[in-house]
């Protein structure tokens, strides 16, 4: 692993354990040439996944682009950091499990409203007024009453 601090490709790892939910192992890892210290993290990845998007262009999934989707849904809301990335985690062991190597745009779209739905409403309709594009206050009425 190269050092993010000079680039030295030889790094040393000091300590690893995996992860409370299992799916992750933590490293700590030390530089002996500028003596820094950093963490990194290693999952398990069955295949690699492409997203077809909705005008026909297909990108490599990236799971940091839907932790960072997630994470602006729950900004300043009382969601636990380790809530978003077990949501996150469950949606790419959903994705990686359909056996499929090209995901619709519109399945993770669906499978993250589903997922916050569960964790925070507030959340869910931040997501769901972008994700179905909502374009003027009566978008959200209409969305709101069909929550219950």
């Amino acid at each position: 692993m190269k050092c993010p601090f000079c680039s030295n490709p030889d790094t040393q790892v000091k300590d690893s354990r995996p992860s409370e939910d299992g799916l992750t192992i933590r490293r700590r890892r030390f530089c002996p040439s500028c003596s820094s210290r950093f963490t990194t993290f290693e999952r398990v990845q069955l295949r690699e996944l492409t997203v077809l998007k909705k005008t026909g262009e297909r990108r490599i999934f990236d799971r940091d682009k839907l932790t960072r989707a997630i994470s602006v849904a729950t900004r300043k809301r009382p969601v636990n950091p380790d809530d978003v990335d077990r949501l996150v985690s469950s949606i790419v062991q959903r994705l990686e499990s359909t056996g499929e190597s090209e995901i619709q745009s519109s399945l993770i779209g669906e499978m993250v409203m589903e997922g916050l739905k569960d964790l925070d409403e507030v959340a869910y309709i931040r997501f769901a007024s972008v994700y179905r594009n909502f374009r003027e206050g009566k978008d959200f009425e209409k969305f709101v009453g069909n929550l219950d």
